[in-house]
């Protein structure tokens, strides 16, 4: 097997490369062994639309089942829609066959261990039985059963918010898992969106399902000015994440998001605990200050995020990615359809338009995230060379992932990406200028360094 598939919080890799029938067979049997040496009996099973995902789905089930344990299969799902199955089923963990927001010919494994997306060690130790195959056989197999939850996991979004006055939405689903399901919802509201891209499509003909790069919600940014509708809102592939375009067209950065959303919540439950990760904006816990919430900065990466959120009992979290995590009368999983509607609740509750939500945060000068193409071989060698310097000439860069150096005119994030062969660059300065500065300091550094690690 190629163990680079095996990252920080999934598995994932180019479907016919890496993913290969046999390499399919053994993650469900160390899965299944996994599942059984906890004691445990039966898990739910789900996959994503992408055209590798049957093949791969059907040798992932003859592992798990070859370890005895029964399997709940839960249908062509979103990732939201595996986590909810997890705890409205009687099972003790959850596998699907997804890679996300990642171009056609990827795929990959999100996968629960009883309620927690497993992440770090816990993948290492699927990979590491994997590789040994000591496996359980059991002497007889586990059971297929089927069930879909789909009615009622929208019915229960649609039970926690409550749409004030009509909105005129528009819909990007990027043809992945929201096509179907982000109209029902929405009709569920009382909404009648104008629909972009509705027709689940493997082969995402239109843009790739990443609703945070600005050039894949141009159509919807677009859409929205024409129809002067009040919001946009994009989905990714397997729609955990959030895109939000307001009523002039503006993309919404993920650190602004959690920000509407945390002013939200804090109504309600003042000094609550948030968590935002790395990349996010300074004006980000300065508003959940303001808001009289405690911010709490974290590692990227959504297992990461809800380890985190469980362990501080944090109400809200969110990632400049998209990913938003709600507990408040809901499990603490990232949810795409659930951020889409509570940001129409909040909207048509408010007498401002989206834009002067956004308009009232505090103002610093970002950079978009900045990916720089980086082998995974060479991603920690470069990263680690960045922290070893600047930790020693700014001591209060955070080291938690990779390094945010923190200048006195801003800041500069370098850390390794845990889906895909780059490095993760974002800056933030007080002015243009010196934010200017910042990138032509540490990105040519960073390049640098991986001509260097290559040679």
């Amino acid at each position: 097997m190629n163990s680079e598939i095996f990252r920080e919080y999934d598995i994932r890799g180019i479907a016919d490369r890496d993913i290969p029938d046999e390499t399919a067979l053994l993650i469900g049997k160390a899965y299944g062994t996994i599942i059984h040496n906890n004691g445990d009996v039966c898990v739910a099973v789900g996959n994503d639309n992408r055209k590798s995902s049957p093949r791969i789905l059907a040798k992932l089930k003859e592992g798990i089942l070859s370890a005895g344990i029964d399997i709940i299969y839960v249908g062509e799902i979103s990732t939201p829609l595996l986590y909810y199955a997890v705890h409205n089923l009687k099972v003790d963990g959850g596998i699907s066959v997804t890679a996300s927001h990642n171009p056609p010919e990827y795929n990959g494994f999100k996968i629960m261990v009883g309620k927690d997306a497993i992440f770090g060690k816990k993948i290492r130790e699927i990979a590491q039985i994997a590789e040994s195959k000591k496996f359980f056989v059991a002497k007889q197999k586990g059971k297929i059963s089927e069930k879909s939850l789909d009615e009622k996991y929208l019915n229960e979004i649609a039970s926690l918010v409550k749409i004030k006055r009509k909105l005129k939405v528009v819909i990007d689903a990027g043809n992945g898992m929201a096509s179907e399901l982000a109209p029902k919802l929405f009709e569920k509201l009382g909404l009648k969106p104008v629909c972009l891209f509705c027709e689940k499509d493997s082969s995402f003909p239109n843009h790739p399902p990443d609703p945070v790069v600005e050039e894949n919600v141009k159509d919807l940014q677009k859409k929205v000015l024409e129809t002067k509708a009040d919001i946009g809102i994009a989905f990714d592939g397997d729609a955990d994440r959030v895109g939000v375009v307001t009523n002039k067209g503006r993309l919404i950065f993920g650190d602004q998001l959690l920000s509407i959303f945390a002013e939200d919540v804090l109504k309600r439950k003042k000094k609550a605990k948030i968590i935002f990760e790395v990349k996010c904006s300074q004006s980000l816990p300065e508003w959940i200050e303001k808001k009289h919430g405690i911010p709490i900065m974290w590692k990227t990466g959504h297992s990461l995020i809800k380890a985190k959120m469980k362990e501080e009992n944090a109400i809200l979290a969110g990632e400049m990615s998209g990913h938003m995590f709600f507990a408040e009368k809901w499990y603490g999983f990232d949810d795409s359809l659930l951020a889409a509607a509570k940001m129409l609740e909040i909207a048509s509750n408010s007498d401002k338009s989206v834009q002067e939500m956004v308009d009232e945060l505090p103002k610093y000068f970002s950079s978009p995230e900045i990916r720089v193409e980086c082998a995974d071989s060479k991603k920690d060698f470069v990263v680690k060379k960045i922290s070893e310097k600047y930790k020693k000439l700014y001591p209060k860069s955070i080291t938690i992932d990779g390094i945010r150096i923190v200048f006195p005119e801003g800041w500069a994030l370098v850390r390794k990406s845990n889906t895909q062969e780059k490095i993760i660059l974002r800056f933030e300065a007080k002015t243009g200028k010196e934010l200017e500065r910042l990138i032509a300091q540490i990105k040519p550094e960073v390049e640098e360094l991986i001509l260097m690690a290559k040679n």
